[in-house]
């Protein structure tokens, strides 16, 4: 191989290096922002699935109609858990908050035996809240439902908040991501429009033009993507070893939904960006390639 031959070969190597590295940090960022999402999702959840509603139970109650409804309340579409809290239990722990026991200055246990009933979060909604609510309160053995309901409108309304951030940062990313990979390739595949122009004169269709470029991008794509994941691996070991332990809150499934998005992405966009820069210099006269 000649010198200038080897330096040609030298320079194609570093430029695919160059546009590899680059769309892997790009995959990088929009799967950080993918892992963000979901941690604020399963956070969410478990935020709003231990917020108790307190089911108070009218006096006098059998020990057989508590067991009665406590079964009919597990059995409802929106129970996720109970808990039954006896009067004294409920005496106990408030005596532990206070240091002091109520009954001695009292004379009696003012507290009621209760229910404590842990909401599926998709039942959370105020709207849902009410209608569950109404349901639990009609039935006699129940003396009243209580719950926060400020922290209940308080934890949606910071929710949605986070959840709209979130959903424009990866809007905005997707965007980025796009323009960043499209201008990468853009600039590989600058560096033919004399090939494509000879090989536009020489008869050959769009598409036996472009299928090379394509297969080029699909494979830039997939390392790329590949780099991404393990960058990925990395940061989440570092993060187990030394704060947390992110497989404590992601299931295995979603961390393979977004590895498998991020490398879908990668191999995507890039196709996509190749696909659009070589039509770019399909139909453009010789004269113009020069000052492009």
């Amino acid at each position: 191989m000649t010198r200038q031959g080897k330096k040609n070969t030298i320079s194609f190597f570093n430029s695919h290096l160059i546009s590899v590295m680059s769309i892997s940090l790009v995959l990088f960022l929009l799967g950080l922002i993918l892992i963000i999402g979901f941690l604020g999702n399963e956070l969410s959840h478990y935020v709003k699935e231990n917020i108790n509603v307190s089911v108070v139970l009218a006096e006098n109650l059998s020990d057989a109609k508590i067991h009665q409804l406590r079964d009919e309340l597990e059995h409802q579409p929106y129970v996720k858990s109970t808990e039954y809290i006896s009067k004294e239990r409920a005496s106990l722990e408030m005596q532990r908050e206070l240091g002091e026991n109520p009954e001695t200055f009292l004379g009696f246990n003012p507290f009621h035996a209760s229910i404590e009933v842990k909401l599926k979060s998709e039942y959370t909604h105020p709207d849902s809240l009410q209608l569950i609510e109404k349901r639990i309160s009609a039935r006699a053995s129940v003396a009243d439902v209580q719950y926060r309901k400020d922290m209940m409108q308080m934890v949606n309304k910071n929710i949605r908040r986070i959840s709209m951030v979130l959903l424009f940062l990866f809007s905005v990313l997707i965007l980025i991501s796009f323009v960043l990979i499209n201008n990468t390739i853009k600039l590989l595949i600058y560096s033919k429009r004399f090939l494509i122009y000879t090989m536009r004169l020489v008869g050959a269709t769009p598409g036996f033009i472009r299928r090379p470029f394509v297969r080029n991008s699909v494979i830039s794509g997939l390392i790329a993507g590949i780099l991404a994941i393990i960058m990925l691996m990395l940061s989440l070991y570092y993060l187990k070893r030394e704060f947390i332990s992110v497989e404590e809150v992601l299931s295995r499934e979603i961390m393979l939904t977004i590895y498998l998005t991020v490398l879908a992405a990668g191999i995507v966009l890039s196709v996509i960006a190749a696909y659009f820069a070589v039509n770019r210099y399909l139909n453009m006269a010789r004269g113009k390639l020069y000052y492009v």
